[in-house]
């Protein structure tokens, strides 16, 4: 089983989608739990803002002179606690974006810390779950659907995502609980079915 101080969900809120929008706010989970949360003070030549984009995350540049953290200190601090883990994002492409961005102008390797998408930390546990438990690799496919259908169909009665980093790291970190709650059910029952199971004709115990 993966050890869950080593998978972290990592999301960043950003001023806009534009070529020079910048990131203004991220937070991590570890699967194990532990959060952080900063909004991030922008550089002096960090000007694009979205006014759209602000009514969606509900951040204001007021807020971010006032209560952010320079992004030098919250470069540092991701790159103290978060190298050597395995970083999940739901939007890599996106959020690899503003890590770089982030980083770069930190003075700091853009290639530091690196993303991998969300889905991939879905496939891997259920691969891992299913593999120990012995279940045929033939099934993986049918139950590794069944699995992500009836997780996304959960994820999504939680309503819309909150556009805030830390809430939606949270929410991915949920689903990815879920999917591996689920994954481990289908296990022990199979288990017990094997156990159950009638032996052949003629072979005797």
């Amino acid at each position: 089983m993966p050890d869950l101080s080593n998978i972290v969900f990592l999301d960043f809120e950003a001023s806009s989608l534009g070529k020079q929008g910048y990131p203004i706010e991220v937070a991590w989970v570890f699967a194990s739990g532990e959060e952080e949360s900063y909004l991030i003070r922008p550089a002096a030549s960090w000007t694009d803002w979205d006014v759209k984009a602000g009514r969606i995350h509900g951040i204001s540049r007021e807020q971010l002179r006032a209560k952010g953290t320079s992004l030098e200190d919250v470069a540092q601090r991701m790159v103290s606690v978060l190298t050597g883990r395995t970083l999940y994002a739901t939007a890599p492409s996106w959020d690899g974006k503003w890590l770089s961005k982030l980083l770069r102008t930190a003075g700091l390797p853009r290639h530091a810390l690196r993303l991998e998408d969300t889905e991939m930390a879905h496939r891997r546990i259920m691969r891992d779950i299913l593999r120990d438990a012995h279940i045929p690799a033939d099934l993986h496919r049918t139950l590794m659907r069944d699995i992500l259908v009836q997780a996304q169909r959960g994820y999504e009665e939680r309503g819309p995502a909150a556009h805030r980093a830390l809430a939606d790291a949270q929410r991915a970190r949920c689903l990815w609980l879920d999917i591996r709650r689920r994954a481990e059910e289908i296990a022990v029952q199979y288990r017990q079915d094997v156990v159950q199971a009638p032996a052949p004709a003629g072979q005797t115990s």
